[in-house]
């Protein structure tokens, strides 16, 4: 039997990450410790561009792995992971990682690839308290702050949810306040 055949065979030739049913095909999944269908996982066209490369990327697309990461496949589970450690910085996914369980032999496999290892050189966004955030975390003001250009102050606990992280400089974030979108300083926020 052929590799695409029992992929399809123990899919239900649906993508084995997101379940779409169109444009399917093998996906070799990298550092296999083995070979044929053990090592590959059954992909549409769009996970597998995302996949290969980075600049596709969509994070909304794979929230899907909030089903596929719980597959009793070794190979979708080191795919699930992958795919979960590179988009981490997104929030949510590191929720997902949290309760993947995966034995030694497969989360060995997964980090083969360098994949969810930490960049010593990454921008880390520290609040005033020394915590890292991360996009999507909730922080509370320290301190009253006048927005320039908004017109008001912008008081001391004064919750912002959902922040984004400015990428570039690890002194910025980005919230709303008083329904309007600003950059704040990480030294006047905690987690």
């Amino acid at each position: 039997m052929s590799i695409e055949k029992a992929l399809a065979a123990r899919s239900g030739s649906v993508c084995e990450l997101c379940g779409a049913s169109d444009d399917l095909k093998v996906y070799a999944v990298p550092s296999s410790p083995s070979e044929g269908a053990d090592a590959s996982v059954y992909v549409c066209a769009t996970c597998c561009g995302q996949i290969e490369d980075e600049s596709k990327m969509d994070a909304n697309h794979w929230r899907c792995l909030n089903d596929s990461m719980w597959s009793e496949t070794p190979a979708v589970q080191v795919m699930a992971w992958r795919m979960l450690s590179r988009l981490r910085a997104e929030g949510w996914p590191q929720d997902l990682l949290d309760m993947l369980y995966l034995d030694e032999e497969t989360l060995e496999w997964a980090k083969a690839s360098g994949e969810g290892e930490e960049d010593e050189d990454a921008v880390k966004h520290i609040d005033s308290n020394g915590n890292v955030l991360k996009a999507g975390d909730s922080v509370v003001l320290i301190k009253d702050l006048n927005v320039k250009g908004g017109g008001f102050t912008a008081k001391r606990g004064t919750a912002v949810r959902n922040i984004t992280l400015v990428h570039d400089n690890p002194e910025h974030i980005e919230g709303r306040v008083n329904g309007q979108h600003i950059v704040i300083l990480t030294k006047y926020v905690k987690k």
